[in-house]
């Protein structure tokens, strides 16, 4: 996470399916000096703005249709830049949801000036290196915990893939195709992180290939020491190098 605003003034997105809610946090946050350069009413606007965007900070409600607030702030932190989350809700029982989100505010409605801007002069007052030592810790916190879906932007926006639904990943110089159920998309993420991430739910079968373990059918022999996957609803087949051969064969026979 990154501040870029020059002298204070700080980006700010708000995202809040109430229309009064929005209208007021966008007051209060001109008042304070800082620009508002979007407006969501769901999680799902949020990131998509978010990525085009790049604000400083997002203002972020919890209950919201499509994609509530909580789910949407774990998509912002894989965001970079990495924007500040301030959660801003009714409920006071979400409060300690919204600290494991890791937020940098959690304010109750209705948001009042000065509370606003307590957060958001923090927020500016935070030196480079107090945030670098903030995302270690974060990352820290965050290593025992795997997501449950994959986040690719796509012509429609952000699409979310359930880790379930995934066959393989692939790797092609930049970027790793995202195998599912209902196709493929593209993301910007290593092999090597997805396996560290990913490792008791896919097997690396080659240099540039992950597949799912409970998607696994068996190997077949194509030529004198070649093997290839099957995949239980694929037609496609995988190819197996030798190297990672004996740990895939390890693998299936633990199935």
């Amino acid at each position: 996470m990154m501040l870029t605003g020059k002298g204070g003034e700080m980006d700010i997105l708000i995202c809040d399916d109430e229309p009064l809610a929005v209208e007021r946090l966008s007051r209060l946050v001109t008042q304070l000096g800082h620009q508002v350069v979007a407006t969501a009413t769901h999680g799902q606007q949020a990131l998509d703005l978010a990525q085009f965007h790049e604000p400083d900070v997002v203002l972020l409600d919890i209950q919201m249709p499509e994609m509530d607030g909580l789910t949407c702030a774990q998509y912002l932190r894989q965001l970079d830049p990495m924007p500040a989350i301030i959660f801003c809700t009714a409920f006071d029982d979400h409060a300690l949801d919204a600290f494991k989100s890791h937020a940098e505010g959690y304010l109750l409605k209705p948001v009042m000036q000065q509370e606003l801007q307590q957060v958001l002069d923090h927020l500016t007052k935070l030196t480079q290196a107090q945030m670098s030592t903030l995302k270690q810790k974060e990352d820290m916190d965050e290593s025992n915990i795997k997501r449950q879906q994959i986040a690719a932007k796509t012509y429609r926006g952000v699409e979310l893939v359930p880790v379930e639904n995934i066959y393989y990943f692939l790797a092609d110089q930049k970027y790793v195709t995202v195998r599912h159920a209902n196709g493929n998309v593209l993301i910007d993420e290593t092999l090597k992180d997805l396996e560290n991430e990913f490792g008791d739910q896919f097997v690396r079968i080659h240099r540039n290939a992950l597949v799912a373990v409970h998607f696994l059918d068996g190997l077949e022999l194509i030529s004198s020491g070649q093997y290839q996957v099957r995949c239980r609803g694929l037609e496609e087949r995988l190819a197996v190098s030798r190297r990672h051969l004996p740990n895939l064969r390890e693998r299936i026979q633990k199935i």
